[in-house]
């Protein structure tokens, strides 16, 4: 095997907390059959291990046989050295699980841009994008749809088209469980929300690793304020007032207090 992370990465997506529990275990929606699922399970407890999400495995013909896995952080976020430390932890890993059977390179990257839509997050995480869809069960005897993508009500996927003709409707539901493949359509609106956001992911990073000062407390807090998906951490409740120790310090500096006093007369 000869391993060769994909270093052409983009930033593309919101910050929020890293390593998070619940959106690493999130399962994915769309999932590969054959060879690539394989490739899945080998590479899934690697990846959930270290704090990444998987996004999708393509197995093709390009010189000789190309594993290409596409991850991200929780956020959404996947920058060249995570695509380092993948490659370096995961190609041991393949080398003795063998699931491949044959020489391959191997690829880590970035979702991208355009990136595919697996997950009931992505859906929320971008919901007023352009989007393509194809279904594996058809929705009303249409298996193909383009469209804005307005969020997720229960199991479903609600799409207002751009692609209707006369009689159609705009407005529809998809069932998630029922999509086969769902990705960005590449807009002007979507590369400058990716260019907005990967310098604020870059930005935290820098800040993270002591390359950059950290911004003023006013600014996380409009940071936080303003990423619907940052969590907001609980508010430290105050200390009580009323122990020992806080009694024993009042009494004393009122003690203080007395003697000054009659100091100064």
């Amino acid at each position: 095997m000869i391993a060769r992370p994909c270093l052409d990465v983009d930033m593309t997506n919101d910050a929020s907390v890293p390593h998070d529990a619940d959106l690493i275990a999130e399962p994915r929606l769309v999932v590969e059959p054959g060879m690539a699922a394989r490739v899945a399970a080998v590479a899934t407890p690697v990846l959930e291990g270290m704090g990444y999400r998987l996004v999708r495995i393509r197995v093709t013909g390009e010189a000789g046989c190309t594993v290409q896995i596409m991850a991200e952080r929780p956020d959404g976020t996947m920058l060249i050295e995570d695509c380092e430390a993948v490659s370096k932890a995961l190609s041991p890993v393949m080398d003795v699980a063998d699931p491949i059977q044959r020489a391959y390179r191997l690829e880590i990257s970035s979702p991208g841009i355009d990136r595919p839509l697996v997950r009931r997050s992505d859906f929320e995480r971008y919901t007023g994008h352009l989007v393509k869809i194809d279904m594996a069960v058809p929705h009303e005897g249409r298996k193909r749809f383009r469209g804005i993508l307005h969020g997720v009500e229960g199991n479903g996927v609600r799409l207002v088209r751009d692609d209707v003709r006369e009689g159609q409707d705009r407005d529809v539901l998809l069932v998630m469980e029922d999509i086969a493949d769902a990705r960005l359509v590449l807009t002007d609106e979507l590369i400058a929300e990716s260019m907005r956001r990967g310098k604020a992911a870059e930005r935290e990073m820098l800040e993270n690793l002591g390359l950059a000062p950290e911004p003023p407390a006013h600014a996380k807090e409009a940071r936080r304020h303003n990423d619907p998906t940052k969590s907001k951490k609980p508010k430290p409740k105050a200390a009580p007032k009323n122990t020992k120790q806080h009694r024993l310090a009042a009494g004393k500096k009122k003690r203080a207090g007395t003697t000054d006093h009659h100091e100064g007369d």
